[in-house]
């Protein structure tokens, strides 16, 4: 399918799901992760859920990384120029929505995007091949290309792999792994 329909069709059936359907499924995607093979670096850059957008809840995800004693990186967007700003989240951070309902932090300690070693990416689908489709603004293949080359990616999804992409583009930045509720895609070689 092509991203359009895609991006529809997922649209579509997140906005089925009720609240405890979603705190359910997002419990699971972050019981799941436990089992990557990623806990022994140091910096993880997290995306705050877009709950509007009834987005997977990073919100246990954030708490096993608390509990392992990560960094954890957030994410705030530069709409001017499609770009992710990164800021350590600290006791004090400040989150605030911005103009598309999405959780940010208001400033603090900047980290360089090739200190970040995991990324977990938000996404509407993903396929068996590791591409994925977001909102089309192509905040996360510009942040991806900033990283260093053996950077983590980690989407997180509440359902099941499609079976391919048809208009991916040569900027689009591949997944390594993919969590489902019941299924961890590895796209690793």
């Amino acid at each position: 399918m092509k991203k359009t329909t895609l991006r529809k069709k997922y649209k579509e059936l997140r906005l089925e799901l009720s609240e405890e359907k979603i705190e359910e499924l997002s419990l699971q995607i972050a019981n799941m992760a436990l089992q990557l093979p990623i806990w022994d670096f140091n910096f993880y850059h997290l995306f705050l859920s877009i709950a509007e957008q009834k987005e997977v809840d990073t919100e246990p995800l954030l708490h096993i990384l608390q509990g392992k004693d990560k960094n954890v990186v957030l994410p705030k967007t530069e709409i001017q120029n499609n770009q992710l700003k990164n800021f350590l989240l600290t006791d004090t951070t400040s989150i605030r929505k911005n103009r598309w309902n999405i959780p940010e932090p208001e400033g603090g300690i900047e980290i360089d995007t090739q200190k970040i070693e995991v990324v977990f990416i938000p996404l509407l689908a993903f396929d068996k091949t590791g591409h994925r489709v977001g909102y089309g603004k192509g905040f996360y293949d510009k942040f991806l290309s900033g990283c260093k080359k053996e950077v983590v990616k980690v989407g997180l999804s509440f359902f099941e792999a499609e079976s391919q992409i048809k208009n991916v583009l040569s900027s689009d930045i591949p997944l390594d792994y993919c969590v489902t509720p019941e299924f961890i895609y590895t796209f690793k070689a």
